[in-house]
């Protein structure tokens, strides 16, 4: 990891520029966002949503939780964010990854109510899809944010 540790701001509203080393917080918009600590410069955008990551805040340092998996992005850098320290992670073979991804659209599905094949929930027509459009008000924040930072 290029960066070890990430310093934490306050913000109302993610920057147009994410500085390297710093981890970005909007408490009104439940968002972080921060430039890969591996170093390669991707932006990457964590959702503070019921199923997606925590925030813990002690008074001095952030911790996210879980783990940052940057499986989309070409580093497919790994790590944890624990007291403003980075701390990498192994990395995960495509089988785990692709595990993942069924567990976290599970959990969407769950929590807000709509169906994923396998997860036994009913479909209702007036819910949006998980595959489609995970749902709720975080989930489209999240996709407004993210339109505006690429």
């Amino acid at each position: 990891m290029r960066y070890t540790h990430l310093e934490h701001r306050f913000v109302q509203h993610i920057p147009d520029v994410i500085s390297p080393g710093v981890l970005f917080i909007s408490m009104e918009y439940g968002i972080a966002a921060h430039s890969c600590c591996c170093g390669c410069g991707e932006e990457v955008v964590t959702p503070f949503t019921p199923t997606d990551w925590k925030m813990i805040f002690d008074g001095e340092t952030v911790s996210l939780h879980p783990s940052i998996g940057n499986w989309s992005l070409a580093c497919r850098s790994h790590y944890v964010i624990r007291q403003g320290r980075v701390i990498e992670a192994g990395q995960w073979t495509d089988e785990q990854v692709i595990a993942e991804q069924r567990r976290d659209r599970a959990a969407k599905a769950r929590y807000y109510g709509t169906a994923s094949p396998g997860n036994g929930l009913a479909n209702h027509s007036d819910q949006p899809q998980v595959d489609n459009f995970p749902g709720g008000f975080w989930w489209r924040l999240w996709y407004w944010v993210k339109d505006r930072l690429v």
